[in-house]
Parts: structure tokens; C-alpha cells; sequence
């Protein structure tokens, strides 16, 4: 036993076998946290009847009826009109939070202005503010603008900088950033307009994509705020229209909605396999420098 110890054996038995566990236990969690996903993936194949009668995640019989009968969508529109509807409305939520947040970060990051420190402070506060303390001020507010049941009171304030946690976000990576830059173009007669553009903007790529992919995935999931402001069923994106295959006396359309549930989650997952590098790079690196 003591030779074994000696020669390293017994430490790499264990080192092994530790190894293996954390690998169990890891499996294991996935399998809990991708089961329910599964089950609704497979339902979306079963008749409406067989879906909470047959706990199997086998169906015994393969229908693509949900998917025909989702897609058709409710009150003449299609589901293809609540992807589109969800696609602009977030793509102009990034793109408003891109030039805002951005702006405001260099400011706060590389300005020098009067009060900066006590605005960033007032800035970081806004985070622990509870969104339910400003929605009836803003509701009031945007109803008395006529801006209910449409797309302003949802996208408008992005191109504010109201998102204080994107602004914190980008203003500490840019932080890591060396000044040098700064120094070398203003040798070269560059102005902060064009320190912001051609300097900046390049350089803080991994923060924007990781401010992009957040505001994606929020913006995307979103439905307090899509059900505060809009009514119209034209203009509903897709969380609001998931919605609409429940009934409240009970006439529930499951398969139809565990199809387009499947549909809808598609473009969530694809924004974050194929942006995740820039995911990671952009919070590990906006946390270096404080």
C-alpha cells in the first residue's frame, strides 16, 4: 500500500475518480435541465388528445398537424406575420441600444465633462431601481403621447441609453483599453467624434455583440411589456401570440402551441451558438478593469 502510494498510483486512482463523478453529476443536471425541453419537443408531434394522456416520450402516433395549425396562426394572421413582427421589433432594440449605450459609454469612459462621476453614479443607481416603480409613470406618460398599441413605447427608449447595465457594461471594456490610442489619434488630428467612430467602435466589438445577443434574447422573451402596450393582434410579436392558443374557459390548442413554443426558441439558440465566443470575451473582458 505504501509503494502505491509512493509510485503516485492511489492519488491517480482518486484524481480519476473525482473526475468521473463531476462528469456524472454534470449529466446528470443536463439531462434534468433538457428533459422538459424533450418533452415538449416530442408532444409537438402528438395528437392534442394524446399529449397529457400518453406520458411516453415515445408517440404512438407522429402527426405534424400542430405544426400546420400553429403556422396558420389566429384571426387571419399567420404565425409567420408574429416572427416578422418580433424580428423588427428587435432589431430595432439592438440597434437602438448599439448607438446609445455605446455613446454613452464613451463619454462616461473617455470624456471629461463636468459632474461625470456623480452622472455614472446616478447611472448605476437606475440598476436597483425595480421596473414595476417606473411602469405606471411610463405608461401614463406614453399614453399621453398617443403612443399605445405600437411599437414607440417598446423601442424608442433604447435609442435613449436607458439601459444602464449595457452602458456599465461597455464603459469597463473600454476601460481596458490602453489611452495610448487616444493620445495617438489625437496626434493624428482626430476629434472624439472620430476617436468614438474609427477607435472605439472597432475595438469594443466583443462588448457591442455581447450587448446584441442580451438584448436578443430579452427583447425577444419580453411579454410585461408587449402586453402593457400592445392590443392590436397584427402588431403582436411572438410571446404575445403564444399566448392566444390558451383559453381561459378552457378550449387549449397544446399541440399548436408546443409546435410554434419549438419554432420560437430556434432563432434563441441560434444567437447564442454562434455569437457565444463573443458572449464570453465580452463579459470576461468588461470585468478586468474597474
Amino acid at each position: 500500500m505504501g509503494l502505491l502510494s509512493r509510485i503516485g498510483v492511489i492519488p491517480l486512482v482518486k484524481s480519476r475518480a473525482s473526475h468521473y463523478a463531476l462528469h456524472v453529476c454534470i449529466i446528470a443536471g443536463c439531462v434534468i435541465m433538457i428533459y422538459p425541453l424533450l418533452w415538449m419537443f416530442i408532444s409537438s408531434f402528438k395528437e392534442n388528445t394524446e399529449i397529457f394522456t400518453n406520458t411516453s416520450l415515445i408517440p404512438s402516433k407522429i402527426t405534424f398537424e400542430n405544426y400546420k395549425q400553429g403556422w396558420a396562426g389566429l384571426s387571419g394572421v399567420t404565425f409567420g406575420q408574429f416572427f416578422l413582427n418580433t424580428f423588427f421589433l428587435v432589431a430595432m432594440c439592438i440597434i437602438g441600444n448599439l448607438i446609445s449605450c455605446s455613446m454613452a459609454a464613451y463619454a462616461f469612459g473617455r470624456l471629461h465633462f463636468f459632474l461625470k462621476q456623480a452622472f455614472f453614479a446616478i447611472m448605476l443607481m437606475t440598476l436597483m431601481l425595480p421596473f414595476h416603480v417606473t411602469v405606471i409613470p411610463q405608461y401614463i406618460m406614453f399614453n399621453k403621447f398617443g403612443w399605445i398599441n405600437t411599437y414607440l413605447p417598446l423601442i424608442l427608449p433604447k435609442f435613449l441609453g436607458v439601459e444602464a447595465f449595457f452602458i456599465f457594461l461597455i464603459v469597463q471594456f473600454i476601460r481596458s483599453l490602453p489611452r495610448e490610442l487616444d493620445q495617438a489619434a489625437e496626434i493624428d488630428g482626430c476629434g472624439p467624434i472620430k476617436m468614438y467612430w474609427y477607435i472605439m467602435i472597432p475595438l469594443t466589438v466583443p462588448a457591442l455583440m455581447t450587448t446584441s445577443i442580451f438584448t436578443f434574447i430579452w427583447t425577444w422573451n419580453d411579454f410585461f411589456s408587449q402586453l402593457l402596450y400592445i392590443s392590436d393582434i397584427q402588431l403582436f410579436p411572438i410571446a404575445l401570440a403564444l399566448r392566444m392558443f390558451t383559453d381561459s374557459m378552457g378550449d387549449n390548442s397544446w399541440g399548436a402551441l408546443f409546435a410554434m413554443s419549438i419554432l420560437s426558441l430556434i432563432p434563441v439558440f441560434a444567437m447564442f451558438i454562434f455569437f457565444q465566443r463573443y458572449l464570453i470575451e465580452g463579459i470576461s473582458t468588461g470585468g478586468l478593469k474597474g
